[in-house]
């Protein structure tokens, strides 16, 4: 299979966006909540993937979290504790860049925590996902996989390239020579956390417009019946002359000229 051309991707992803937006109308409409989780190896393409589900989605309804390194505080608190104040309320979509799985992932392997602290998370997870999924919320697991080669192939080009250089981190670097390890913890996470009520789903991302695409594709097909009915808004024209911008109390900056 060769790599889709960007004409190509942008002829495909389109219809699926515009089905995203019906999506949303949906979540908006009946008051549902979905949770979408996006796991995955470094360089997969977590983001780019996060990015063309919510492009076009209204962000005051699709909300993206990223959260960073806890704080003094949270670290005292119940693991999922700061994860469970992004949940989505009634009409609501939560995509969230690395979830609670990080201590199942880049924690266990980095042993940034101990090995009780691993042992309770893998058994305590399910337990939590099937209270929020028996709740009414709509729980979605992704994992994004990439091979290694091409793993380093992405790093070598954030590491030349300034504008992606805050994508690699020291302990991006660090993790470099710890792939089969990553490989064993996702291994033995999926054994203890792949359950019917929620699910694990894994994506290959070798080719990150194909996996966007399978992704999509796989969350759309599992929504329930999204069609909400709803008026045409009409745009009739305005009545008399169309105003020019005006500026009393101060004017705007010139505008950009090209070199």
């Amino acid at each position: 299979m060769g790599k889709l051309k960007r004409k190509q991707y942008q002829a495909l992803l389109e219809p699926m966006q515009l089905e995203l937006i019906a999506m949303a109308r949906w979540v908006q409409h009946t008051g549902q909540r979905v949770l979408v989780l996006f796991e995955g190896r470094d360089t997969a393409g977590k983001g780019g993937a996060i990015q063309a589900i919510a492009e076009h989605l209204n962000p005051r309804q699709c909300r993206v979290v990223a959260l960073p390194k806890p704080t003094d505080r949270e670290s005292t608190q119940w693991y999922f504790q700061r994860y469970l104040a992004h949940l989505p309320a009634g009409g609501e979509i939560v995509l969230m860049d690395r979830s609670w799985y990080n201590r199942a992932g880049v924690e266990h392997v980095m042993g940034y925590c101990s090995e009780p602290e691993y042992h309770a998370f893998l058994a305590q997870a399910p337990v939590v996902e099937k209270l929020l999924v028996d709740d009414g919320i709509l729980l979605f697991k992704y994992w994004l996989g990439v091979d290694q080669a091409q793993q380093e192939k992405r790093f070598a080009e954030r590491h030349l390239d300034p504008l992606k250089g805050w994508k690699l981190s020291p302990v991006d670097l660090e993790s470099r020579s710890k792939y089969s390890a990553y490989t064993d913890a996702r291994e033995a996470m999926l054994r203890a956390t792949h359950r019917d009520e929620a699910p694990w789903t894994l994506v290959d991302f070798n080719d990150q417009k194909r996996g966007r695409l399978a992704l999509i594709r796989n969350l759309l097909d599992r929504m329930p019946d999204t069609r909400v009915d709803e008026p045409e808004l009409a745009l009739p024209p305005l009545k008399g002359k169309l105003h020019k911008e005006q500026f009393g109390v101060l004017p705007p900056i010139d505008g950009f000229e090209i070199p």
